[in-house]
């Protein structure tokens, strides 16, 4: 291989960064790229006038940020926030959102070969990227740029500005 050359690695070694966590004994993942931080759970704040996939929000470092209900997208039941719960900072596009999980679990490094894209579009299902198979099991990828419809996006920017 010349200097010139770039180095390719096949794709079995390219690897993926994924934090996977935890909601109703389910496992989830978002690349890790578009993780900022994981916090133990703080109090929400409710958001009158948000779209109902938003629990309500909380500051982050002086930032006014959405707590995203994944249980309600997935269809998982609902439930109290407990002292347990982590929350995990994000960035969707331009905004800086919150996930309440039941626990945060790992920073895990996926073979590029493990993960499959959502097989088709699924307009019940928009917010999924795909799924990894990983040793202890399926994971489901979180794509948070697809997680509000473009009507809720503007309910929430709209609930965002009366505060």
């Amino acid at each position: 291989m010349s200097a010139t050359q770039p180095r390719t690695d096949p794709p079995a070694r390219i690897r993926v960064a994924v934090i996977t966590f935890e909601l109703h004994g389910r496992r989830f993942g978002l690349p890790a790229a578009s993780v900022r931080e994981i916090y133990p759970a703080v109090t929400i704040t409710p958001l009158p006038g948000a779209p109902v996939s938003v629990e309500g929000v909380v500051d982050v470092r002086g930032t006014v940020a959405p707590v995203f209900d994944l249980r309600s997208r997935f269809g998982l039941p609902s439930r109290p926030q407990e002292p347990d719960d982590h929350l995990i900072i994000a960035q969707a596009a331009d905004r800086v959102v919150v996930l309440r999980v039941d626990r945060a679990l790992d920073l895990v490094q996926v073979p590029a070969d493990q993960l499959q894209p959502a097989a088709l579009p699924d307009v019940r299902l928009p917010h999924v990227a795909g799924v990894a198979q990983l040793p202890e099991g399926l994971v489901v990828i979180c794509d948070l740029t697809a997680f509000l419809s473009s009507a809720e996006s503007i309910q929430l920017a709209a609930a965002l500005e009366a505060t």
